[in-house]
């Protein structure tokens, strides 16, 4: 009978034993990054059927990113890495939890739940992908290269075109005010022109049509 693996070389027996381990870790955090689908956030779908969940979001940025690329600096941005860290920046609420963006008491020690969660789940992987990403959340929290500036303006931007698009949404329901979305809005400045002057008129429109309390 034919053995599962029939291979007499000591050498390569142990490059496949390195392997399994590797794939294993790997596979361990595919299963685990799976719990993101529940992860509930404040925003509704357009058709306000149900809120949508942070692995919804991700992917939504994703499609954004690609999309919305040609209107940046493209010259200055990698949009592999840019896509890489809008799929991965909300993985850490696995742990921590979505923190509503005009949430004040939640941000209060949202940096310290989104570490601890970040130390925990990115160093299930192999230490070279565990480097990587990590390194990709932690630059897109700092918010400093042309790369993570970008990622933060979309981040900014779906949420806005959800509440504009759904009348108000979560604007409308935990009455915001027209300063905090101003404060929001500061994260999509100097990533692109056109997106900025985009997210804009759709503040101005939102606060003729009542949506955003002035």
């Amino acid at each position: 009978m034919n053995e599962i693996y029939p291979i007499k070389n000591e050498r390569k027996i142990f490059l496949i034993d390195m392997d399994v381990e590797r794939i294993k870790k790997q596979i361990d955090f595919i299963i685990e990054i799976d719990k993101l689908k529940k992860v509930e956030r404040k925003t509704t779908l357009i058709d306000k059927s149900r809120y949508e969940n942070a692995a919804e979001h991700s992917w939504h940025l994703a499609i954004m990113a690609l999309l919305l690329w040609e209107h940046a600096q493209r010259d200055k941005i990698d949009l592999l890495k840019v896509i890489k860290m809008v799929i991965i920046h909300d993985l850490v609420e696995i742990d921590a939890g979505d923190t509503f963006a005009y949430d004040v008491e939640g941000y209060k020690d949202k940096n310290e739940r989104e570490k601890r969660a970040a130390d925990r789940i990115f160093t299930m992987l192999p230490k070279d992908q565990a480097e990587e990403l990590y390194d990709l959340w932690e630059e897109f929290e700092m918010a400093e290269t042309e790369e993570s500036k970008f990622a933060n303006a979309i981040d900014r931007l779906q949420p806005m075109l959800y509440n504009y698009y759904t009348k108000g949404g979560t604007w409308k329901k935990y009455n915001v005010s027209l300063e905090q979305v101003l404060k929001r809005f500061e994260g999509i400045r100097g990533s692109s022109d056109i997106i900025e002057e985009f997210a804009l008129d759709i503040i101005n429109e939102s606060v003729k049509k009542g949506y955003i309390q002035k």
